[in-house]
Formats: structure tokens, C-alpha cells, sequence
């Protein structure tokens, strides 16, 4: 958790020296609007009572306040890269891999998969879905959404740690199945991308003029959002991400139900882990439809998104825990 706490340091004093470079273009802007106001005025006092014809020149050499912003990459105009940017990744796969090799350790003390409990759920979980942002990098950029993930991890470690650890027991008879490998892990990597989508669909908000959390963003000065992709970016990103959790989720709907019928000799029993696996099913294939179809774009979809998500959590952290039924293996 340490070394994930470093990893959030750094990716938030990478948007800290956004903003700042922000402030200091519209500082710049202002002051080149006054300069230029005052050298309109003066020519004009100038001709009075005369026939002197001076006018301002304006054209390529007025200064573009967008082009002193940092770049997504990290980069600023003089050319200087973001080293907390690249402190933070450096420090993000150095915490995947310190975790990697204690999810390891924990599966080979209990010689089975480590995932059969709410505490091993959970420290395979935020694994993977630190893994899941490391592999997209790879395709896209998204090193902004650094103070999201390693946020969200490092709260999720942080309630498992305290509240959800339990020792090293043997499985239940009903665990002892295959399909503990299969059903559980694909859930997970559909955890993992819904959590990807909902930081992006949450950003995608800030972004979107008119709304209400973007106004709120301009009221707290958020001025680093002017440095981030576009809400329309953002959206295609988000419902990219998210039909590959939808992928997956479904995946889980199916594998849950043969196992619950090889288990307990039916598909379905309206148990309320199934309940909310259905409800969360139902939220995002809603999502996926009314953007392909009714055209849900702007941030309509991000809401449905952003709900989505929240059930997710909802069924992690409240349905294991609160709610009794067949699939109560949180071992707390």
C-alpha cells in the first residue's frame, strides 16, 4: 500500500503542475489582451483631428494561450517532461508486482486460488484492475486517470486490510469446483473494466459543458481538466472499455449459472448475489443500447455509466456482506 501511496503522490502532483501551467497561460492571455487593447486605443486618440490611418496588425504573432498547456503526455511548451507523471507509473508497476508476488504467496499457502474469501477477492481484484490500466496504456494514454486508480486501490486495499482480512482456510464443498477459477477471475477482469470506464465516464463529466459537474468542476477550479481529451473523446472511450466489461460480466452470468446448477442442481434461484449479477448485467446492457441505438450520448450515457459502477460496488461491498444467501463466502 506504501508504494501505491507514492504512485497517488505523484499523479497528483502531475495535475497540480497542470493547473498551474493553466493558470499561468490565461494569466499570460490577459495580460496580451490588455497589451493589445491599449495599442488599439492609442493609434485611435492619435488620428483625431487628423488623417493618420494606423491601425494594429493582428495575426500569427498574437499568442495562442492553449499552446503553453501541458500536453497529455506530460509535456510542456519548453519541451519539459512530467517526472511526477513518470514517477507515478514507475511507482504503480513496482506496486503491481510487490502485490503480484503476495496474491502468489497467499494462493500458495492455501494451496488453491487466491480469491475464495472477501479479502482474497479483494487483493486479486485491485490487482487486476491496476493491470487492466497498465495493459491500455499501452494502446492509449490514459496516465491522467493515475489519481483514480491508485485512489481506488488504495481505498479498496486499505477496508479489505482492516475489515475483510481472514487466515488461510480450507474451501467449502461447495467451492471445490473448477468453475471457482473460471467464474471468479472472469468476474473480476469485468470489475476491472467497469472500474476503468466508470473513472472515464466520471471525467467525460467534468468535461461536458453545461452540465452540472462541470459546473461544479469551475466552481472548485479544476483547471487541469483543460489539459485532459475532450468529452467526446472521453465518451468513446468510456463505452469502449465498458462493452469489454459487459464482455466478460455476461461471461459471469453464464459460467454462475451452470456452476449453481452442477452445485445446487438449478440455473437460477433468485439468490440476492444473482439478483444484483443481473441487476448489473441489466444497467450496462441498457447503457450499450440506448448509446448504439436511441442515441444516449453526452452525459446521459456517462450517468448510466457511473450507476453501473456504483452497483458493482454496491454488490461487492454491501451484498457480500449484509445480505445472507447461498453465496455467503466472504468467511467474515
Amino acid at each position: 500500500m506504501a508504494v501505491y501511496a507514492l504512485a497517488f503522490i505523484a499523479f497528483a502532483l502531475d495535475l497540480a503542475r497542470r493547473s498551474s501551467t493553466v493558470k499561468s497561460a490565461v494569466g499570460a492571455s490577459t495580460t496580451a489582451a490588455a497589451s493589445t487593447a491599449s495599442a488599439t486605443v492609442m493609434p485611435e486618440l492619435a488620428t483625431v483631428g487628423g488623417t493618420s490611418s494606423a491601425r494594429p496588425v493582428r495575426g500569427s504573432s498574437d499568442p495562442d494561450p492553449d499552446s503553453s498547456l501541458v500536453s497529455l503526455a506530460g509535456v510542456d511548451a519548453a519541451g519539459r517532461r512530467s517526472i511526477a507523471l513518470r514517477l507515478g507509473v514507475s511507482f504503480t508497476i513496482l506496486a503491481f508486482v510487490v502485490q503480484l508476488a503476495g496474491v502468489i504467496l497467499r494462493g500458495v499457502a492455501a494451496s488453491r486460488v487466491p480469491w475464495a474469501n472477501m479479502y482474497e477477492f479483494s487483493i486479486t481484484g485491485t490487482l487486476l484492475i491496476v493491470a487492466v490500466f497498465l495493459v491500455v496504456l499501452l494502446r492509449e494514454d490514459l496516465r491522467f486517470l493515475g489519481t483514480f486508480v491508485t485512489g481506488l486501490v488504495l481505498i479498496l486495499l486499505g477496508v479489505s486490510a482492516v475489515n475483510y482480512y481472514v487466515s488461510v482456510a480450507p474451501l467449502p464443498p461447495a467451492l471445490q469446483s473448477a468453475w471457482l477459477v473460471i467464474h471468479v477471475l472472469v468476474a473480476i477482469l469485468g470489475t476491472a473494466f467497469f472500474a476503468l470506464g466508470g473513472a472515464l465516464s466520471v471525467i467525460q463529466l467534468l468535461q461536458t459543458k453545461g452540465d452540472s459537474v462541470s459546473r461544479l468542476a469551475t466552481t472548485l477550479r479544476l483547471r487541469f481538466l483543460k489539459t485532459l481529451p475532450d468529452a467526446e473523446t472521453l465518451e468513446r472511450l468510456a463505452y469502449r472499455v465498458n462493452i469489454v466489461g459487459f464482455v466478460f460480466w455476461t461471461f459471469t452470468l453464464i459460467a454462475g449459472a451452470i456452476w449453481a446448477e452442477r452445485a445446487w442442481g438449478r440455473y437460477w434461484g433468485w439468490d440476492t448475489k444473482e439478483v444484483w449479477t443481473f441487476i448489473i448485467w441489466v444497467i450496462y446492457a441498457g447503457y450499450i443500447h440506448a448509446r448504439a441505438t436511441r442515441g444516449w450520448r453526452g452525459s446521459r450515457s456517462a450517468w448510466l455509466a457511473i450507476v453501473g459502477f456504483s452497483a458493482v460496488l454496491f454488490n461487492f461491498g454491501v451484498v457480500n456482506v449484509f445480505f445472507k444467501g447461498l453465496h455467503a463466502y466472504s468467511g467474515l
